[in-house]
Order: structure tokens, then sequence, then C-alpha cells
């Protein structure tokens, strides 16, 4: 008689599906005086940037053009700035401005806000777990972020 495999772990599928749950629910819920696309542009302008707009694209899985026209709007709001690439005086670099910043610090708060009640009904124990799991998950970022190519398949 032979064993079949173990089932794979779904933690990471888990995981993955509950942070989206769980930030889509507080967006939903949230106040936010701009779209969601655009907070979450804001976003990964600040993760990555300064930043190029293929690189943009390519991390919001969009094409160049419409990477273009998404940042175009928020250049246009103020949110957004280019400056010259200094590795290639054709390119440019996409950042955030001070505007943008604050923006999007708004938009954390309004979703924080929607969240905190709910974190406040949890006892001491499970706050305590939930802080645990944070600093966990932020690990898990800094080390994935670190890594010269993420982990892919194919």
């Amino acid at each position: 008689m032979t064993q079949s495999p173990p089932a794979p772990d779904d933690l990471g599928t888990d995981l993955l599906r509950a942070a989206a749950a769980l930030t889509r629910w507080a967006s939903r819920h949230a106040s936010l005086d701009l779209p969601l696309a655009q907070a979450r542009l804001l976003s990964l302008v600040q993760e990555l940037g300064p930043v190029r707009i293929g690189e943009l694209a390519a991390a919001d899985h969009c094409s160049q053009p419409t990477m273009s026209t998404q940042v175009q709007r928020l250049e246009t709001e103020g949110w957004l700035q280019r400056s010259v690439d200094p590795d290639d005086s054709r390119a440019s670099l996409i950042s955030l401005t001070s505007s943008g910043q604050r923006t999007l610090d708004r938009a954390r708060e309004a979703r924080r806000a929607v969240v905190e009640p709910i974190l406040q009904n949890l006892d001491a124990t499970d706050r305590a777990r939930l802080r645990d799991a944070v600093d966990v998950i932020e690990r898990i970022l800094a080390a994935a972020s670190s890594a010269a190519t993420p982990p892919r398949k194919d």
C-alpha cells in the first residue's frame, strides 16, 4: 500500500486571502478622499520609488501606457513628480511629493480608523497574537524585498 503525498500547506494561500479580504473590507468602509486605485498607486510608488514608469507597470501588472496615464493623473493632482533618472537622462523617475505622502497617510488613517474598533474588541491575548503575526509578516516582507529576485513559479 502506497502512501499519498501530504496535502500542501495552505498557510500561504490563507494568509494572502485573509490579508487581501481585510484590506478590501477596510477600504470599502473607510471614508477615502481618492479612488482606491490611486491610493494603491501612491503606496506602490512609496514602496518602490523613485521608480521608472516601466517598473511601476510591471509591478502593477499593467501596460506601460496604462501606467503612464495613471501617473499623469496623480501628477496633475500634485501627488507624484518626475525627475531625471541619473542613470539615463532620457528616462524619468517617479516619486511621491509631500502632498502625495500626506494624501497616502490620510487614506491609511481612514482605513486604520475603520479597523481599530474591531481590534479594540479583541481580548489581550488575541491582540498580542495579532501583534506577533504582524511582526512575522513584516519579517517575511523584509526578507522578500532583500532577495535579488522574488521566487516565481512559472
